[in-house]
């Protein structure tokens, strides 16, 4: 029997067993489209979306858009500056100095000197741990200031910034700081009268560079540890959300980091972040972001100085609902797994695996859920979802709903802009996300008329099934859900694994 329902269901979604639908149902599509196999499906999404409304003015000021090197904000050295974009509707906010390799070679000496000359490694870990302390009770402090910049620029929605990530960062900085009067040394047994003691000791100075989708919780992640341990920091901030970084590394100086510990050169990757990863003055690079651009970071590591590298680098992880499962609760728990922060996230739970004898209900109820989901100006309380960070994530986006489409998978919701201006993107679901087989591509009509092979061609897909649609494959870093079926257990881990 329930062989029997999950073969109906998949023809059912591919267009060859079509239900009449009730007078009042979301369905539109005319009668010869539904007849044809394969047929897409298109859903409204909850009319809550306020794109189109006038932007809410942000509550703060943009102060700080220069180079922070050696304790100073300067401009770049060749005077260029870039545009820092507003998300809600691709207007600029400021213009930021653009950093390159001349900038770098600055930053770098200004950190060598602070570590090779000046106070902060040769502090007491104690004092160390009070400047960290200060710090983040300054960040608690300009709470709003700093989640406003933070939603301003990456288009997050507010109560998540100032909720959520302002105190964490905060909270994480006290962590660090804590570590710095507990990182210990120890003796080694040894052979014989020797005494053999490790010692351990800063590695020098740090190149760091840090991702747009969350500006501020990567530069506690990164600049917390180094700063905590002794280390000077060159930190390179994402080009399109640069202004959090700096405000926060202005907070960092009152609290009494000394001059050159810390440099912010915000920037792009071929310039200024290729010139920090192949900087002979660099002791130590860590890295978050895209899997291509860590690949090339090793790279520049090895042909320049050796450096070792810290990567935290894109996913795509499994999100698996077994069928025991209470469905309601899994369905909102894969929901926020994949679109919390507009599912610009590196640890999202994008490729959610359904056992069969639930999966009709999950894709439906997942369907409802994001259609009720509240897309908007991300200043507006209520908003779940703002806009993605930039137009060139907006095409991508876009682009992998059209491949999923493409590929025979159905579009079980959203898939389309939100409003006329800014980069919003409906709340997206697709289903049948798994490979086009010979037994799905040719066989399915005959099971109309022949029940037993409907039966066997069901357990064949299984078994054939390799997920390898783009949308199942591809991390897309974006507001869609793929949603995979499975049977059993053995099957489910093999494919997460993949």
């Amino acid at each position: 029997m329930v062989a029997r329902r999950a073969a109906s269901s998949f023809l059912s979604r591919r267009g060859l067993l079509l239900p009449r639908p009730p007078a009042d149902s979301l369905l539109r599509a005319d009668s010869a489209r539904r007849s044809l196999p394969g047929a897409v499906y298109r859903f409204s999404t909850a009319p809550a979306a306020t794109a189109d409304e006038e932007p809410i003015k942000p509550p703060v000021e943009v102060k700080y858009t220069q180079l922070l090197i050696n304790g100073n904000f300067v401009d770049a050295a060749s005077g260029r500056t870039f545009p820092t974009v507003d998300p809600r509707t691709g207007e600029v906010i400021a213009r930021v100095a653009e950093g390159d390799a001349e900038d770098i070679d600055r930053a770098v000496a200004a950190a060598r000197r602070a570590f090779d000359e000046g106070p902060w490694p040769r502090m007491t870990a104690y004092e160390r741990c009070r400047v960290l302390l200060r710090f983040a009770d300054l960040m608690e402090r300009h709470n709003d200031e700093i989640a406003a910049l933070e939603s301003w620029d990456g288009g997050k929605p507010l109560e998540q910034s100032a909720g959520g990530e302002v105190p964490m960062a905060a909270r994480c900085m006290r962590y660090y700081a804590g570590w710095a009067d507990k990182i210990h040394g120890m003796v080694v047994p040894a052979d014989g009268p020797h005494h053999v003691q490790v010692l351990r000791e800063p590695i020098g100075v740090a190149g760091q560079i840090i991702p747009w989708n969350f500006p501020l919780l990567m530069f506690a992640w990164k600049v917390g540890p180094a700063l905590a341990c002794g280390n000077a920091v060159v930190l390179k901030t994402a080009e399109q959300t640069p202004l959090s970084a700096l405000y926060v590394a202005s907070l960092l100086h009152e609290a009494g980091l000394p001059d050159g510990v810390l440099n912010v050169v915000p920037g792009f990757g071929p310039t200024a972040g290729a010139a920090l990863c192949s900087h002979m003055g660099v002791d130590k690079l860590a890295f978050t972001g895209s899997t291509g651009t860590g690949k090339i970071i090793l790279e520049l590591a090895a042909r320049s100085n050796l450096k070792p590298v810290t990567l935290e680098l894109g996913g795509k992880s499994p999100f698996i609902v077994m069928d025991d499962a209470d469905v309601d609760q899994a369905v909102e728990l894969a929901h926020r797994a994949l679109f919390f922060n507009q599912g610009q996230c590196c640890c999202a739970g994008s490729r959610t695996f359904v056992h069969e004898s639930v999966y009709d209900e999950f894709v439906e109820k997942s369907k409802a859920r994001a259609q009720r989901r509240v897309v908007g100006d991300p200043f507006k309380k209520g908003v779940e979802q703002g806009p993605q960070i930039d137009g060139q994530q907006f095409k991508k986006i876009l682009g992998y709903v059209k491949s999923g489409v493409d590929s025979g998978a159905t579009l079980v919701t959203g898939g389309e802009r939100v409003g006329s201006r800014g980069f919003y993107i409906q709340p997206t679901v697709f289903a049948d996300v798994e490979v086009t087989n010979f037994f799905q591509m040719y066989v399915p009509l005959l099971t109309i008329h022949i029940p037993l092979l409907s039966v066997l061609i069901n357990s064949a897909s299984v078994s054939f099934s390799q997920d390898e649609m783009k949308i199942a494959q591809e991390e897309i870093f974006g507001p869609i859900q793929s949603i995979l079926k499975f049977r059993e257990v053995g099957e489910v881990v093999r494919r997460a694994n993949a």
